[in-house]
């Protein structure tokens, strides 16, 4: 975050409803200053030192989105991302330094739904957070539109309606922006579907975090994901997933 700090206006009180966000970050300074503007902001606003405080606050309240920084002492917000992932679909949008390239891939990987460089504008993060909160939103509330209510793929089956994964009586988590993909493949009944729509509404999801999160989709549905056999490369158009007939 740049070092001037935006100037502040009384704000009215916080709704009821106003998004809860948690900031991650072991820089006392950077807290405090994401946190002061996300609140002029309308946001509700929890923060963490580290992991370990991160975990206590998790267990009492509920977030609508994370904020985490990548370079922490001892437990590294990759670490936590990844631990959170394994039973959370709950948005991530992690801090890295700008030169740290592949600490975004590897957030990406862990399942992280955006990324921010520092420095960064307190009003880029601002636009970040509501862009990630509005698809969670319209993806939850959105009714779908499926040819089928559920398709077949090896041993797993997903039911577009609930947005549900299983291999046989197993449900294998999804994130949102998994289902959100998971969806559109099954929709398009084995046709290629482009990078850009994967994508979908906001232009920090480029090609690059489209592959990173295909790749991980793939490590829960193929034995070898790096031979798959149901969520195959369709080259120069897209993704396409292969459907038992």
């Amino acid at each position: 975050m740049n070092e001037a700090a935006p100037s502040l206006t009384p704000v009215a009180p916080l709704a009821d409803d106003a998004p809860h966000l948690l900031v991650v970050d072991d820089d006392r300074r950077i807290r405090a200053l994401i946190s002061r503007y996300l609140t002029g902001q309308g946001y509700r606003v929890t923060t963490a030192g580290a992991a370990a405080e991160a975990r206590a606050r998790l267990r009492s309240l509920h977030f609508d989105l994370i904020i985490l920084d990548v370079m922490m002492p001892g437990e590294s917000g990759i670490e936590f991302a990844a631990w959170f992932r394994e039973d959370s679909d709950v948005p991530i949008l992690m801090l890295t330094a700008r030169t740290e390239t592949d600490d975004r891939v590897r957030g990406l990987e862990v399942g992280a739904d955006d990324y921010l460089s520092k420095p960064f504008e307190p009003k880029e993060l601002s636009l970040r957070i509501a862009s990630i909160l509005r698809r969670t939103a319209a993806r939850a509330e959105a009714p779908v539109v499926a040819t089928v209510p559920s398709v077949r793929f090896g041993a797993f089956s997903f039911n577009l309606e609930r947005g549900e994964l299983r291999q046989g009586e197993e449900i294998i988590r999804l994130t949102d922006r998994e289902r959100f993909m998971l969806r559109l493949l099954a929709n398009a009944a084995g046709e290629p579907v482009s990078r850009e729509t994967l994508a979908g509404e906001g232009g920090a999801n480029n090609e690059r975090t489209v592959d990173v999160q295909i790749n991980r989709l793939r490590r829960k549905i193929e034995i070898d994901p790096t031979n798959p056999m149901h969520l195959q490369t369709a080259r120069g158009a897209g993704y396409r997933l292969m459907l038992d007939r």
